[in-house]
């Protein structure tokens, strides 16, 4: 099978309620972060800002995988305590209710994180 190019291409290959939960997770990453650079990588959609990671997001034949990066996940520890987790992601069941707004506060979380770490500083310019 051919690895999908585009996101699109990606979530066409899910059934429809799998496809319908990732598709949730999309808008919100392009709400939260409408100049967000979106592409596949290691297999699964993929998000930057600042040219940096932001969230990644996977679908699977039991869960939904979200890539928060580490910091991402331990700053929601308490909320997915009930998850399967590993290093930086976490297991949504596809068979039980989805945690969107979680997931929304998660993505607000990464912006900011990328945000206050990467972008550009603005310069001042001292006038005499």
């Amino acid at each position: 099978m051919k690895k999908p190019a585009t996101v699109d291409a990606y979530l066409k290959e899910f059934p429809d309620p799998v496809k319908s939960r990732m598709e949730q997770i999309r808008a919100a990453i392009k709400k939260a972060a409408p100049d967000a650079e979106e592409m596949i990588s290691y297999g699964m959609p993929a998000y930057k800002t600042f040219a940096r990671p932001l969230v990644y997001y996977a679908g699977y034949e039991h869960h939904i995988g979200l890539y928060a990066t580490p910091t991402g996940q331990l700053a929601f520890a308490k909320e997915l305590a009930g998850y399967k987790q590993g290093k930086g992601s976490v297991q949504f069941p596809n068979d039980a209710p989805f945690p969107l707004p979680l997931i929304k506060k998660i993505i607000a979380f990464r912006v900011a994180e990328n945000r206050d770490k990467y972008a550009p500083k603005a310069t001042k310019k001292i006038t005499k």
